[in-house]
């Protein structure tokens, strides 16, 4: 069952909240991260991606970049833009995005939890992202940006942030992209504990988003146990700052997918070749799908809709509409075998809509591919199977921001 807990976090000063709240680290390019740190100065991204602070020739990597993030966090704290709960507490995070509304705990989730699969995770992750992660919260001596994780929802812990939330927030404000931002304090002990017991019948909890940052936590946990082999399991590097929503809140959008070149191969050869297993219907406008097992491409300024010819096989991860792509259209027509690596393709959040699909495969004279949305649903059935899915197969939204919540470990 889910063990989490209360933390003391340090926490935006009132006033600073939608100052410093800022996206994750890893949705900016670092040109893109150096722009807006140039813009928004007190943007907890420059602590996030204090590479910003130096020349384009240093390294994201370099031990500088480090040191400097733990300078800056330390120097806000010091300057008071950070203020530390007196206490441990639960907070209460809700964000409004497009007229819909998600829910979540923030609270410690345990390590062990992840070491024995109560955690359960649907990605791979990649060496050198661990590493600066781990490196970050080593230098700054604090994690600083919350593990996504979602729940079969309970309806007694439904009701009980429904009682939260009819309470005033600490914060509320609306962040870049139009989202409303609110947070609610639970500081009594009763309500902690009663989050807690709801939690402890959770059999499982799911990273939706966030395994390099869960990963370098545990990472870091395990090394500190090691030079504490005395360690009593409630220290806090045993624990895993996170957001919890339960499923039936969130949103995932669609991820879709730029080939960027066509291999050698001319327009016609390439829907030659996809036609041998799928339909493929010219469309007008956008071929935007609907439902599973649709696929719109965009190819030689033309718009089609494929639909498998074949059975759809009843595997969890095999039925996902992003490994039929890959493996009857990706792997066989592009060569494209590790899209994780591959150079010559490139992946779109479907935040950003159809058109911009339209102009990178201009751009690249290749081709676009819209993918319908992976549900929760099917996260949690790879995840149950302890199987892995695809490289980004699911992009959420509204993001979790970074530099609201902070637990020192």
């Amino acid at each position: 069952m889910a063990d989490i807990r209360p933390f003391q976090a340090y926490r935006p000063a009132q006033g600073m909240a939608q100052t410093i709240a800022a996206l994750p680290y890893d949705v900016y390019t670092r040109q893109e991260a150096a722009a807006y740190v140039a813009e928004h100065p007190d943007s907890f991204l420059a602590i996030d991606r204090a590479e910003t602070a130096f020349p384009s020739d240093v390294d994201t990597y370099d031990d500088r970049v480090y040191k400097k993030a733990a300078e800056l966090l330390r120097a806000r704290m010091q300057k008071g833009d950070f203020i530390q709960e007196d206490k441990p507490c639960f907070y209460v995070y809700e964000q409004t995005f497009m007229g819909r509304t998600q829910t979540g705990i923030v609270a410690c989730a345990s390590v062990d939890d992840y070491l024995t699969g109560v955690i359960r995770r649907h990605e791979n992750t990649v060496e050198v992202k661990e590493k600066d992660r781990i490196r970050h919260v080593d230098a700054c001596g604090a994690q600083t940006g919350p593990v996504f994780l979602a729940y079969r929802h309970q309806t007694e812990l439904d009701q009980l942030l429904r009682d939260v939330t009819a309470s005033s927030p600490v914060y509320d404000f609306v962040s870049d992209g139009d989202v409303r931002n609110r947070v609610f304090l639970i500081s009594d002990e009763g309500q902690q504990a009663a989050v807690r017991s709801c939690f402890a019948k959770i059999p499982r909890l799911y990273i939706a988003d966030g395994h390099h940052r869960c990963a370098s936590a545990v990472k870091v946990a395990c090394q500190k146990r090691k030079e504490h082999p005395d360690y009593t399991g409630d220290e806090p590097f045993n624990y895993i700052l996170s957001v919890i929503f339960p499923d039936d809140q969130l949103q995932i959008l669609d991820y879709n997918r730029v080939v960027l070149g066509l291999c050698g191969l001319d327009k016609s050869e390439v829907l030659g070749k996809i036609r041998e297993r799928f339909q493929a219907v010219p469309y007008n406008a956008a071929a935007k799908p609907t439902r599973k097992g649709e696929i719109g491409m965009f190819i030689g300024r033309r718009w089609y809709m494929l639909t498998p010819k074949f059975r759809i096989p009843a595997d969890p991860v095999e039925s996902l509409d992003v490994e039929i792509l890959q493996k009857n259209i990706l792997e066989p027509v592009f060569h494209i075998t590790d899209p994780r690596t591959d150079p010559s393709i490139a992946f779109v959040g479907g935040i950003k809509g159809t058109k911009v699909l339209e102009e990178m495969t201009a751009g690249s004279k290749g081709c676009a591919f819209a993918m319908y949305p992976t549900s929760i649903r099917e996260l949690f059935a790879v995840a149950d199977a302890g199987r892995l899915m695809p490289p980004k197969s699911t992009w959420f939204e509204p993001k979790l921001l970074s530099g609201l919540f902070i637990h020192p470990i």
